[in-house]
């Protein structure tokens, strides 16, 4: 089953608190410690095996970091999105260019990329 979990910063300790289970805390000495520790104590609290547990641990610093650390994720997430999308209509021109007999140096001329990057759109298609 997965779990989520909070992870605060203690003075020298992180506290880290299961949200479908409350009274599965863990403190941590480190940030990368606290999945492990979460797993142990969810487990225990809920008596389930251990191996049966995913949890995901989400850091709270403060209102602010945790805005714009959620601002930054939803920008990221878009770039990629748009990033995917740009390489999707690059490839299609790409293969449009392609069948027009332009030839591949021209084609990255065109798009604004390299003669290999262009190859390698032309060759996303090939792959399909």
């Amino acid at each position: 089953m997965n779990y989520t979990s909070v992870a605060r910063r203690d003075g020298r300790l992180w506290f880290v608190q299961n949200e479908q289970f409350p009274g599965a805390i863990s403190q941590p000495h480190r940030l990368d410690q606290a999945e492990e520790y979460q797993r142990e104590a969810i487990a225990f609290v809920a008596g389930v095996p251990i191996d049966s547990v995913d949890v995901s641990v989400r850091v709270s610093i403060d209102e602010h970091i945790d805005a714009e650390l959620a601002e930054a994720e939803n920008l990221r997430s878009e770039a990629a999105e748009k990033q995917a999308r740009a390489t999707a209509l690059r490839s299609g021109v790409a293969q449009t260019l392609d069948r027009r007999g332009f030839t591949v140096r021209d084609i990255g001329v065109v798009l604004g990329i390299s003669y290999q990057r262009a190859h390698q759109l032309l060759a996303r298609k090939e792959m399909r």
